[in-house]
This record gives structure tokens, C-alpha cells and sequence, in this order.
């Protein structure tokens, strides 16, 4: 073989070399193959918000009424992690329609929202946890065309369940329990307070 010949492969050779070491180079530089994962990879870290919807059914103290209703609004929070556990804070403001009615009376609950600290421990995209805290909202009463309402705070607790199902998106299922303090109504002459069970499923974004 040829001295030439010798040479060409041995650039040929060389090329090869160069080109492999620079496609190795090349992909090493690169980032890891990553799979878009619910919640930026499964962390519940950071703040959210969302809204809700759901029913809640109850009865009222020193009265033979027992408003139930549709209700529903806005929450946002805040999480912290390490490892699996979270904890973190919730804010909710719900409209409602429970009321009822029993003989002269009506009593209904216009409105309610809590202010709760969650604590739970995630499976990947599966977080459980309990809740509780501050609870405040309306209790109004009615009889022979004469209205009072009292604006009251109480305490509410509860379990939930949330799954992460797409990027930054999460869903919620959430069973609380809320008892407003009772107040003294004038048309009642009576302390008349407000406790219910509330069921709901909730949609939030994790910023």
C-alpha cells in the first residue's frame, strides 16, 4: 500500500476519532432527558390557588333547624416539603346556600371562610393530609318577616386527599367539619350557633 494511501486512512481514522470525542462532548453538555412531571417533578412546594365546590349540611343550636346547601368559592395556600412530609397554610372564602326552614323559623348561613394549617405526607403525586384551624362566617336568622344575623368565628377541622394530574395542576377531594360559636339572638331569645360537615372537590395551580 501506498505511502499516500497510509496517509489518507490515517486522517480518515484520526476524523473518526475527533468526531466521536465531539459527539460525546456534545452530549454530555446536554441536559438529562427529563418527563414533565404533575406539581415541577412531584414537589407540593410553593404557593397555589383554586377553587371549589361542594355541599354542607349542619344544624343550629337551641333551634330545630338544620340548613343544608350547595357552597362553594376561592382558596390559595402556601406549601412547604422535606422529603415527604408537607406542611403548609390555607385561606377559603365560600358562598352557600344551606338554609332551613321549621315552623317560624329560618336559618341560613350566607357565607363562611377558613384560615387552616395542613400537614401531610406525599406519595409522589398523591398527597394526604390532615387540616384545621380558624373558622368565621355568617349565621342569619328570620321569623315573621324580622331578620338578624351575627357574624361569628368558631374552629373547623378536617382530612383531605390531592393528586397531582398535569404540569402545576392538582385535584382535591376534602371533608370538613365547622362549628360557628354561638351568639344571642334577639328574635330568638336564644344562643344560636352553627356546626355542619362539608364535603367538596377542589381544582388548584401551583405557581
Amino acid at each position: 500500500m501506498s505511502k499516500v494511501a497510509l496517509r489518507g486512512l490515517a486522517l480518515i481514522a484520526a476524523g473518526w476519532t475527533m468526531s466521536a470525542q465531539a459527539a460525546d462532548l456534545s452530549y454530555g453538555s446536554r441536559a438529562p432527558y427529563t418527563v414533565n412531571q404533575p406539581l415541577n417533578a412531584n414537589s407540593w412546594a410553593g404557593p397555589y390557588l383554586g377553587g371549589n365546590l361542594g355541599y354542607a349540611w349542619g344544624s343550629v343550636d337551641n333551634n330545630s333547624t338544620s340548613p343544608s346547601g350547595v357552597a362553594g368559592g376561592v382558596e390559595g395556600g402556601y406549601n412547604w416539603q422535606s422529603g415527604q412530609l408537607v406542611f403548609g397554610i390555607e385561606g377559603d372564602l365560600e358562598a352557600t346556600g344551606a338554609d332551613d326552614t321549621f315552623a317560624p323559623w329560618k336559618f341560613s348561613n350566607p357565607w363562611f371562610g377558613t384560615v387552616r394549617g395542613r400537614v401531610g405526607y406525599a406519595f409522589s403525586n398523591i398527597l394526604l393530609y390532615g387540616t384545621g384551624g380558624l373558622a368565621f362566617g355568617e349565621l342569619r336568622g328570620e321569623t315573621f318577616g324580622l331578620s338578624e344575623s351575627h357574624t361569628t368565628a368558631g374552629w373547623t377541622a378536617g382530612v383531605g386527599a390531592e393528586v397531582g394530574f398535569a404540569q402545576n395542576w392538582s385535584a382535591k377531594i376534602e371533608y370538613l367539619y365547622v362549628d360557628l360559636s354561638d351568639e344571642r339572638f334577639s328574635i330568638t331569645g336564644a344562643s344560636n350557633g352553627y356546626q355542619f360537615g362539608l364535603l367538596r372537590a377542589g381544582v388548584n395551580y401551583h405557581f
